[in-house]
């Protein structure tokens, strides 16, 4: 294979509509991966492990690549993943990346990554890219999405999950913090459109609207036709009926970090708009199928 892209995840969500958007365009793509088994039946997608502890092997997978585009991350610490290790191995792969020539590396990152944030994902988000900028590949771009959606999303999915089956539906205080959502097609087309150019960039991807929680929960509710009473709780509360929830269904709902994190506002960005599609309209037009089977975290990226 010559003249191609690597896409680490092709298989996983936002590396697949990355991937897919690069076949469109008529790229060869090959995947860095630690799920081999996900490649479906003729695939045109060529792939690799994703192999951390092996750096000369992943020099070689990258190779005679134009342009990485990266989506590996740890949402949240299990088992020997932690957002510690996750930089660490971000930064081996882009050193891979530089050794083995490729030109440009474009990076998903998150909106206001900082190294003094109290969570240690943004933190960890922060480091990474200055791990990005400091590796030596010749340009890479940075794009920073505050929460996806589309596809088989996790989080407007599993709000719908519980909008179908609780007769009340807590959300923290009024609500009122606000999101930026971008559906992940309008993510992949920023990401593809920023691989082709050559320029040192940073931009963050978000959709048309900016929402407040409670406004996103009140659409699902309505698109879905649930009967569900939202009421507020203290924020304290949250975490700990998101946890009770996690131990029944076996997965990790929301961290107590994650809760804070967006509480603060950091899913919200004044930027302009890098996607088209309305986050609103969107549940809207699919509210018949979201929510109809629970999307697990776990059994996505930890469970074989």
């Amino acid at each position: 294979m010559t003249d191609f892209d690597v896409v680490t995840g092709a298989f996983s969500y936002s590396g697949a509509a990355i991937a897919a958007r690069l076949l469109a365009r008529g790229r060869q793509v090959r995947t860095l991966t630690g799920h081999p088994g996900r490649a479906p039946a003729g695939s045109a997608i060529e792939v690799r492990p994703l192999d951390f502890g092996a750096p000369a092997e992943l020099r070689g997978s990258l190779a005679g690549a134009r342009t990485l585009y990266n989506t590996y991350w740890v949402r949240f610490a299990h088992g020997q993943a932690s957002h510690e290790t996750a930089v660490m191995n971000s930064g081996r792969l882009f050193a891979a990346a530089a050794a083995a020539g490729v030109q440009r590396i474009v990076h998903v990152s998150i909106t206001n990554p900082s190294p003094t944030a109290a969570d240690s994902y943004f933190r960890g988000k922060a480091r990474v890219e200055q791990a990005l900028a400091d590796c030596g590949v010749p340009s890479h771009a940075i794009v920073r999405p505050a929460i996806l959606f589309g596809g088989d999303g996790v989080l407007l999915n599993n709000i719908a999950w519980l909008l179908r089956r609780l007769p009340v539906f807590a959300i923290g205080g009024r609500g009122d913090y606000r999101l930026r959502p971008i559906h992940v097609a309008d993510l992949a087309a920023l990401c593809v459109n920023l691989g082709a150019r050559q320029d040192t960039s940073t931009v963050d991807a978000v959709g048309p609207e900016s929402i407040t929680f409670r406004q996103l929960v009140d659409a699902i509710r309505a698109a879905v036709g649930s009967h569900a009473v939202v009421v507020p709780v203290p924020g304290s509360v949250i975490p700990v009926l998101a946890r009770v929830l996690g131990l029944t269904l076996r997965d990790t709902l929301l961290t107590a970090d994650e809760y804070r994190s967006m509480a603060a506002g950091l899913a919200d960005s004044t930027a302009p708009a890098t996607g088209t599609i309305a986050v609103t309209g969107w549940i809207a037009a699919h509210g018949d199928e979201l929510g109809r089977r629970y999307a697990s975290e776990l059994d996505r990226h930890f469970r074989r």
